[in-house]
């Protein structure tokens, strides 16, 4: 899949599974490769990658069909551009709050390569020759623009963020989320399911993909999808690391009468 379809499909409601990959090695593609998602994540807000093994991540992932969507580390378009160039699939800008920062990334993402005051001219509305738009349009085909939404503030300005044009889907940040409503990590919460139905189906409605990034069980994951969400963002490869691991060295000491052990990084988390 490329990322044309990815669009279309995350537009049209189609269910898109992926996961979070942290790990950078080159091992890694070809494991990924046979779990059948449709996509992958990559963050960039939160993971240390370099600039150069970020983009060998991107390009392997695309060659293999598997669009891969970076997260930003803040909302500067000039670094959404450099993402694109590395090869990424599509961009993820963390923690909108405004139609204003959608429309700046739009231009990052829609527009390229228009730069300077000829960009904010066609922002604005103004026109564009016929062969430049066309340019445009056919070069920036494959890349998706998603936004995080997870604070109260973001889900005050929803409608406006929504109406506008380029934007292919939200996703919810769901730690952040619970923590701007006051119930942090409290994912049971009626305050936060009820945000998150709130977002999935007014994302839904309008058109663009609703999207959460979460590390719970499959239930848990099918609970949103049946609340609106048509996106999944499935745990992550250090956690499924960290799980499996954990469960299968518990079964052996079980299994062999020896006592349980705890480990230093019993608590990890990202």
């Amino acid at each position: 899949m490329k990322g044309a379809e990815w669009k279309a499909r995350a537009r049209g409601g189609d269910v898109l599974l992926g996961t979070l990959i942290v790990s950078p090695s080159p091992a890694w593609p070809a494991a990924v490769e046979a779990c059948g998602l449709d996509f992958v994540f990559i963050d960039t807000e939160h993971i240390a990658l370099d600039r150069e093994r970020l983009s060998w991540m991107c390009r392997t992932y695309a060659s293999m069909g598997l669009p891969p969507m970076v997260r930003l580390q803040g909302q500067d378009p000039c670094d959404a551009t450099a993402l694109l160039d590395d090869g990424a699939s599509g961009i993820i800008v963390p923690y909108v709050e405004s139609a204003e920062a959608v429309i700046a990334m739009v231009g990052a993402t829609r527009f390229r390569p228009l730069k300077g005051a000829r960009l904010q001219a066609a922002l604005r509305g103004e026109r564009v020759e016929d062969r430049l738009r066309s340019y445009m349009q056919d070069r920036n085909q494959h890349q998706a623009l998603i936004v995080n939404i997870e604070s109260v503030p973001a889900i005050d300005q929803l409608d406006l963020i929504l109406e506008c044009e380029g934007l292919d889907a939200v996703l919810i940040g769901p730690h952040d989320l619970s923590t701007s409503l006051g119930v942090p990590e409290a994912y049971d919460h009626p305050k936060f399911l009820e945000a998150c139905e709130h977002i999935f189906q007014k994302a839904r409605k309008a058109g663009k993909g609703a999207a959460i990034h979460h590390w719970l069980g499959p239930e848990a994951q099918v609970r949103f999808l049946n609340m609106g969400a048509n996106i999944l963002i499935h745990s992550a490869d250090i956690l499924t690391f960290k799980q499996t691991m954990t469960q299968e060295l518990q079964q052996i000491r079980a299994l062999a009468g020896l006592s349980a052990c705890h480990s230093a990084n019993d608590d990890l988390s990202i």
